[in-house]
């Protein structure tokens, strides 16, 4: 019993309890719509392309709007920026509800739907980054990141299972009206935060010159810098299971409920994943990362040729564990390491580059399907995510960053100088 105390102390702590519960309440949300969107599409007779034109619609103004999104973050109260964020994304749920409810709602709705959330969380993403260390002690921040890793897996262990059942019974309307409400909750706990005044005010230059300022930050440090652009090349693979998962699934084996299932069981595997960080902080936390990356591909390896899905679903599960684990010793590396006063800039940085790619893979992906075949394309993003996370391990700074003490200052040791482990 102790020990579990130990694990879930940081939501002893008022400001992080109100964030988690905020969050864990829109993530089931969430987890509802991953489901929906694909289905949603389908349902007003969009194809495997319209998928992928949805999903980039999404991902490209999230990309173009995340450096603004870095700078406001840090000059506002960051979480009065995710106040606003998720007031739009409410707006935006309830319309395409509304929509779907009324069999109005064609492809074109859709996209735009899909546009101006992706607005909205380009500024919520590095806001919610730069906020973390402002709601919990230096001592718990991994394991503030890892309980946020596992209520997200949780959320998405029931979100995918129901909202498959709730789509064969009444269409997707009910899950983006549900989806909406959750983003209400989100608002109503951001809004309760203490923050600090003195963490957000500050002196702010031009807009450029902040902007600028993020990227010397991000240059200045190898270690970023070849995290950065791993994650640019890696995060194509994405494209490529989100576009031709359901497809394939829908095509193959059953349809929406079987989808929910293996989305069900990724969500499983997070929960591992982020229960694993809570407990252990490795040594090389950057190294445990990328390695824990190269298990990702297997959940694009069962799409061929395909496997059942009991098959799909225990691949989806290793890799969401292995991503789970990659990412809180990603965001706690982050939040260790980058000055406070510019670290939602550098965030936006991380985002941008981590999605940049995605709205041409997921524009791209549907076309060369037919072009190539399914299975090639499915071995092409494989193979350059096997390849990119493999070749950042050959960083030493990234191989070499040691695990961060409390107390210790946020700045690494100078590159190729020897790095120094402080025992527990």
């Amino acid at each position: 019993m102790r020990g579990l105390r130990s694990n879930l102390g940081a939501l002893e702590e008022r400001n992080f309890r109100l964030l988690w519960l905020g969050q864990t309440g829109s993530t089931i949300g969430d987890g509802l719509t991953f489901v929906a969107i694909a289905f949603a599409v389908l349902g007003v007779g969009g194809s495997a392309t319209d998928i992928g034109i949805v999903f980039a619609a999404y991902s490209l103004p999230n990309v173009v709007f995340l450096l603004a999104g870095g700078v406001w973050a840090d000059r506002l109260p960051r979480n009065l920026v995710m106040v606003g964020s998720d007031a739009l994304r409410a707006v935006v749920q309830t319309a395409l509800a509304f929509l779907l409810f009324t069999g109005t709602a064609e492809i074109w709705h859709i996209i735009l739907a899909a546009a101006l959330h992706g607005t909205a969380s380009a500024f919520f993403a590095p806001a919610s980054t730069g906020l973390m260390p402002q709601v919990v002690s230096a001592g718990r921040l991994q394991q503030a990141n890892a309980l946020m890793a596992m209520s997200r897996g949780g959320a998405f262990i029931v979100g995918p299972a129901v909202s498959g059942i709730l789509i064969a019974a009444s269409g997707p309307g009910l899950v983006f009206a549900i989806d909406a409400v959750t983003y209400v909750l989100s608002m109503v706990t951001l809004a309760l935060l203490r923050i600090p005044r003195a963490a957000a005010s500050a002196e702010h230059a031009s807009f450029a010159s902040e902007l600028a300022h993020g990227w010397r930050e991000v240059r200045s440090r190898s270690w970023l810098l070849a995290s950065l652009l791993t994650f640019a090349v890696s995060n194509v693979a994405l494209g490529a299971f989100m576009v031709l998962g359901p497809v394939i699934v829908d095509r193959e084996l059953g349809g929406a409920a079987e989808w929910g299932v293996i989305l069900t069981a990724g969500a499983v595997g997070a929960l591992i994943g982020g229960g694993v960080a809570l407990r252990w902080r490795p040594a090389r936390p950057l190294l445990i990362s990328f390695a824990a990356m190269l298990v990702a591909a297997s959940r694009t390896l069962a799409l061929i040729p395909p496997f059942p899905v009991v098959v799909i679903a225990l691949a989806a599960m290793a890799t969401l564990a292995a991503i789970s684990l990659a990412n809180t010793l990603w965001e706690t590396v982050l939040q260790q390491r980058i000055p406070q006063a510019s670290l939602s800039r550098v965030s936006s940085y991380d985002w941008m580059v981590s999605l940049v790619f995605q709205p041409v893979a997921f524009v791209m992906v549907g076309p060369l399907a037919a072009t190539i075949g399914e299975v090639p394309t499915l071995l092409l993003a494989t193979g350059i995510g096997l390849a990119a996370n493999a070749g950042v391990l050959l960083v030493p700074s990234v191989r070499n960053m040691p695990r961060f003490e409390v107390g210790a200052t946020t700045e690494t040791p100078a590159e190729g100088a020897p790095v120094p482990l402080k025992q527990p």
